[in-house]
């Protein structure tokens, strides 16, 4: 599929503000907010975008992704706090609150661990593993369909760039 923009037609908004501290400071290269700035603003939209598709389910995108983080470890959809903690995209104090509400909705069960009667073991319910199977075929639709204005090897290219840009950058 080819792409439906021409980035060279018109200046965006991005343009328009490095294009002023060129113009009021041209001793400094703005140069880096043409990506950095473009990068900021792609994740509030893209933000925007997938909690709509959350929403519908009354999820939010951290419980989303601890009830995915669960549905992709595998049969039987068990991992200790530790394992979901080091496995999702939140902190593990928010997949503390994240688990509680997801128990509280009966889509993930908490046990003892058998070795570590401490521990805690995160499952995910039959419910919750029908809601994260339906959720999942959404949400793939949904960043399908925001990746639809890039043919597929810019698509190749830019992960190749986004993965570069992440190892120059220290962990979140």
């Amino acid at each position: 599929m080819a792409s439906r923009w021409d980035p060279d037609s018109e200046p965006d908004d991005v343009d328009r503000i490095v294009g002023q501290w060129r113009r009021e400071r041209p001793d400094l290269d703005a140069s880096p907010m043409h990506v950095v700035g473009r990068i900021t603003r792609l994740s509030l939209s893209l933000d925007e975008l997938l909690r709509q598709v959350f929403g519908r389910y009354d999820l939010g995108r951290g419980e989303f992704d601890v009830l995915g983080t669960l549905r992709r470890s595998g049969a039987p959809y068990e991992l200790t706090a530790g394992e979901l903690s080091g496995s999702t995209m939140v902190t593990s104090g928010a997949v503390t609150k994240r688990v509680d509400r997801l128990e509280r909705a009966g889509l993930v069960s908490r046990r003892a661990a058998d070795e570590d009667g401490r521990g805690r073991l995160i499952k995910l319910t039959d419910r919750g593993l029908e809601l994260v199977n339906t959720v999942i075929e959404h949400h793939v639709a949904n960043e399908t369909k925001i990746l639809s204005g890039l043919t597929d090897e810019e698509r190749d290219t830019l992960v190749r760039l986004l993965r570069k840009l992440t190892h120059t950058l220290p962990a979140p």
